[in-house]
């Protein structure tokens, strides 16, 4: 019987143990699928970024639409305690409490063939709350009757 030598049994041993390169499939991805699913996470993002945007517009929309209907209810208040001689055009802002909110008051003299000498007593009022100069714009329009 012929002995090997030590060498050549570790590598014989190993050479058993090592499996065949040439008839065991590669495990890995290809360059195709790693950019398909690269595209696909990406479609996915956008997206989510685009509805977040979105969100986060009509949050400022509604909150501007749940505010200004306040202040001008605000602003017409004021009117209403001042006697006739007081009220004229004004404009300002709403101070630190409402930053980027600012309002207009145009006040004018009613015609009207059919109210006759009421209408001389009669001033139409329109107020204007605005936001981030003009961004969002909300009108409200009364009239109001001062008795001397």
């Amino acid at each position: 019987m012929k002995m090997m030598p030590t060498r050549d049994r570790k590598s014989s041993a190993a050479a058993e143990q090592a499996p065949d390169r040439t008839t065991t499939s590669q495990q890995g991805f290809t360059l195709i699928e790693i950019m398909a699913a690269i595209s696909i996470i990406a479609i996915v993002l956008v997206s989510v970024y685009k509805l977040h945007a979105q969100s986060v517009a009509m949050t400022s929309e509604v909150r501007f639409y749940a505010t200004a209907p306040m202040l001008a209810q605000k602003k017409m208040a004021e009117l209403e305690s001042k006697s006739r001689k007081d009220i004229s055009d004004e404009s300002g802002d709403f101070g630190d409490q409402f930053p980027n909110y600012s309002f207009n008051i145009v006040i004018n003299d009613v015609e009207s063939k059919e109210l006759g000498n009421v209408a001389e007593n009669l001033k139409r009022i329109d107020i204007t709350v605005s936001f981030n100069k003009d961004e969002y714009t909300y009108d409200l329009r009364d009239y109001k009757l001062f008795q001397d």
